[in-house]
């Protein structure tokens, strides 16, 4: 369930703040007042393509962040534990920032994720039902899906066949591949054994040129090294200088009257703490010279390692690191090729039974499909005679072909419907109406949602070309859908308005020159007077306002 929005700097809101609740929430206002806008922000909250165009004029950036309770849904908790995301609370924060050099940040939880992330887990939080839905129902190449969302056994047939066919499609890439050009094939496979095998032989280690770095800069400048630390260790030490000999002298001097006073005590401490720092750097460079000899094959190695990491990343990247991922790629390629190096007659055997394993899938998903056809009309029919099209017809129509495998399987499926009795059943897209189409669609919503487990479904304005009691019917099924699912609506109709629960209005007002929208949660009273205003229009009468005290009245009733 969506529990708050922030939005910042985005298109006409500067600033504002949403606390939302269960059930049903409307929001209604003027048009252009910015009801869609809030759509829209939910919209990139999901994982929708962001623009610039999206940001406030003057600002630099544009925030969005909603809070949603995370639904008891075993699949989103885990998108979400594979997203590295953590969720203790159950709660999830979703943050988008989108900036004017065209960059978006997606955040969850306060992980950064991917747009591909955020709109896998999005999806399954917010379902937003606008007037473009419309234009789906409309393209029959979209059908097929929706039959296939009604049923859990075509939905899980539907995901083995897809690997099936996934699989198929690329041990048949593979072959034409190999069969097109032989001798590229050839050249390949042994380009990549040569390349992953001078790779491994090189055994490199991540760091390990930062390393010889040094050991190289020690080697080649041994003697100056070596100098450097003999004369300082005479001149700490030896015979003839004995700085630390001359320094003990004067500790020792600075300790019988160090307990005079206070400030002689310190010049002893001092005294002395030097004393003991540089007696243990004459131990630590004496240490040093000890050990150290100069060994010229040891230079050379460490030149000659370093020339095989530059040959090795001039060839395959800049550094230790990209090279090594160039290997794991083609270390993937190579196994692959050489797994698919076989005699073509077994290559096109496995090919024909990866094809026969696929067909067979896909001749059980339109059998179930079928089947599920059959309970979808039934449902659709039912759903359409409570929003007053009694006699309409809703059926699903099959074109098999077992000839010919693609990505749905072997099936062509578009919905056919009659709208009135006494006419022909045709293709949905040309025989419904807009406000047909819009029935249509929320029987659809209505059915899907007692399935999906969403938090949120949000309408747009999907009451568009209806009126009188289908108005009054279609506010009664968004309602009862808002018994299983948080329901968002905007729109225009009065009696979706008076049946939610919970009522928003929004409003734009010019403050120094530049438009704000602005969002009140109404009490009764002002809800009283903003459905009058849907009622009426502009001129609100006294009728006008007990019409809508009476259109309240009734739908708590309704809810009750």
């Amino acid at each position: 369930m969506l529990r708050e929005l922030m939005i910042r700097d985005f298109a006409i809101i500067e600033k504002l703040d949403i606390n939302f609740e269960s059930k049903m929430t409307v929001l209604t206002g003027e048009t252009g007042a910015g009801k869609s806008i809030v759509i829209d922000a939910l919209g990139l909250l999901a994982g929708s393509r962001g623009s610039q165009e999206f940001i406030r004029k003057g600002a630099n950036k544009a925030i969005l962040q909603g809070l949603f309770g995370l639904p008891k849904n075993v699949k989103i908790k885990h998108d979400v534990e594979s997203f590295g995301i953590t969720a203790d609370e159950d709660v999830l924060i979703i943050q988008r920032e989108l900036y004017r050099n065209g960059r978006s940040v997606c955040r969850i939880n306060n992980t950064l994720v991917t747009l591909t992330a955020l709109k896998k887990i999005g999806n399954q939080l917010i379902d937003i039902h606008g007037q473009n839905e419309h234009q789906m129902l409309m393209n029959s190449e979209n059908h097929i899906g929706l039959l296939d969302q009604y049923n859990q056994k075509t939905t899980d047939l539907k995901v083995k066949y897809n690997k099936l066919f996934e699989a198929y499609r690329e041990k048949l890439r593979i072959l034409k591949k190999r069969q097109s050009d032989e001798q590229k094939w050839a050249q390949r496979l042994d380009m990549l054994q040569f390349q992953v095998q001078e790779i491994t032989e090189a055994n490199l280690v991540l760091g390990e040129d930062a390393d010889l770095e040094i050991k190289k800069q020690k080697l080649e400048n041994f003697q100056t090294i070596r100098d450097a630390l003999s004369q300082s260790y005479e001149l700490l030490s030896g015979e003839e200088a004995d700085f630390l000999g001359h320094l003990g002298d004067a500790v020792e001097a600075t300790q019988k009257v160090g307990n005079l006073s206070e400030d002689l005590h310190n010049i002893a401490d001092n005294l002395s703490s030097a004393f003991y720092t540089l007696q243990d750097a004459a131990h630590d460079i004496s240490n040093e010279l000890d050990v150290m000899e100069w060994n010229e094959d040891e230079l050379n190695q460490t030149n000659q390692r370093l020339e095989v990491i530059k040959q090795l990343e001039h060839k395959y990247g800049n550094s230790i690191e990209k090279v090594l991922d160039y290997y794991n790629k083609i270390e993937r390629e190579l196994a692959q090729m050489q797994s698919a190096d076989e005699d073509s007659e077994i290559q096109q055997k496995a090919v024909d039974k990866t094809y026969s394993e696929a067909l067979a899938t896909a001749e059980k998903l339109s059998h179930e499909r079928t089947r599920a056809a059959k309970k979808l009309s039934n449902a659709v029919e039912m759903q359409l005679k409570s929003l007053y099209m009694d006699q309409a017809r809703f059926e699903v129509h099959f074109g098999t072909d077992k000839t010919v495998l693609a990505s749905d399987g072997i099936d062509r499926v578009e919905f056919y419907i009659q709208t009135n009795q006494g006419e022909a059943s045709g293709p949905l897209a040309k025989i419904a109406s807009g406000g047909e189409l819009s029935r249509i669609m929320l029987a659809l919503k209505t059915i899907f949602s007692q399935d999906r487990n969403l938090t949120s479904i949000i309408f747009d304005e999907v009451d568009t070309g209806v009126s009188g009691r289908v108005a009054q019917a279609m506010a009664e099924k968004i309602s009862q859908i808002a018994q299983l699912s948080q329901v968002l609506c905007i729109t225009h109709l009065p009696q979706v308005a008076a049946i939610s629960n919970h009522h928003y209005l929004v409003t734009k007002e010019v403050i120094k020159g530049r438009t704000e929208t602005n969002i009140e949660k109404l009490n009764e009273e002002k809800r009283i007077t903003e459905i009058a205003r849907m009622l009426a229009g502009t001129e609100i009468t006294k009728l006008t306002m007990e019409h809508a005290k009476e259109l309240l009245e009734m739908a708590k009733k309704l809810r009750t």
